[in-house]
């Protein structure tokens, strides 16, 4: 079994899921007592929060490139950075190690493609909606296009996320929000939705709306399971095994 190194704390909350669900399928599929061998850098997201409002994009990359290669000190085998914004800077952390990398993206477009939806909505914060580095990613490696929804929706789901879910807040009213933005963007035709906050899994159910829901810290984790027993890392093929799986 590989080490997987996570970067958390943005925030906490989905960071405590990534490790529930790594753990849980990890049982799962090995049975007994068996759980993750796992090593977690978990920053302290006030610091990262107002990096990202000053737009400090370098300084963010820095620091999360230093969380990478604290994980690789640590004997992390590969990195999942465990939230979607913070992407932005995936190649700061991807060139701060020779470690693999697991794109949370990637994770997302493999579900699409399982899914068989070539165009999926894209709920997010502001800029994982509005900038093109994840719905680009998604394109020229997955084939998904992506849908939106319009400016004032936009607003209301990046609100929610920072003043509510990265706060520990879950409002059953903002429930009923998402879940209405969700419907209109199956109306205009996607197939499916990814909830690319990995917060935002713990406010909406796929039970709360008729279109399929693509969870991105669920399919990230899982992913993360599958590099971590798919390949053996003491051997040069294994290394290059879990390189491939991750992608």
């Amino acid at each position: 079994m590989l080490t997987i190194g996570l970067i958390g704390g943005m925030s906490w909350d989905s960071s405590a899921t990534y490790y529930r669900l790594i753990n849980t399928e990890v049982r799962a599929r090995l049975g007994g007592h068996h759980s993750a061998r796992l090593v977690l850098v978990s920053l302290d997201f006030g610091q990262v929060r107002a990096l990202q409002l000053d737009d400090d994009w370098d300084a963010a990359g820095a620091l999360l490139a230093d969380a990478a290669r604290s994980l690789h000190a640590a004997g992390a085998d590969l990195v999942v950075l465990a939230t979607n914004l913070m992407h932005m800077v995936a190649p700061a952390v991807e060139a701060a190690t020779d470690l693999p990398f697991l794109h949370i993206a990637d994770a997302v477009g493999a579900r699409a493609r399982a899914l068989g939806a070539g165009r999926i909505g894209l709920l997010g914060t502001r800029r994982v909606m509005e900038e093109d580095f994840y719905a680009r990613r998604l394109a020229d490696r997955w084939g998904v296009q992506v849908v939106v929804p319009p400016e004032d929706e936009r607003a209301e789901v990046d609100r929610v996320i920072f003043d509510e879910l990265t706060q520990g807040v879950l409002d059953p009213s903002s429930r009923v929000t998402y879940a209405g933005i969700v419907e209109r963007l199956a109306g205009q035709g996607a197939q499916a939705v990814v909830l690319a906050c990995t917060e935002i899994g713990l406010l909406l159910a796929p039970g709360d709306v008729t279109v399929p829901l693509i969870d991105s810290a669920q399919v990230h984790a899982l992913a993360a399971v599958d590099a971590a027993l798919g390949a053996d890392i003491g051997t040069p093929a294994g290394r290059q095994q879990a390189a491939r799986v991750t992608g």
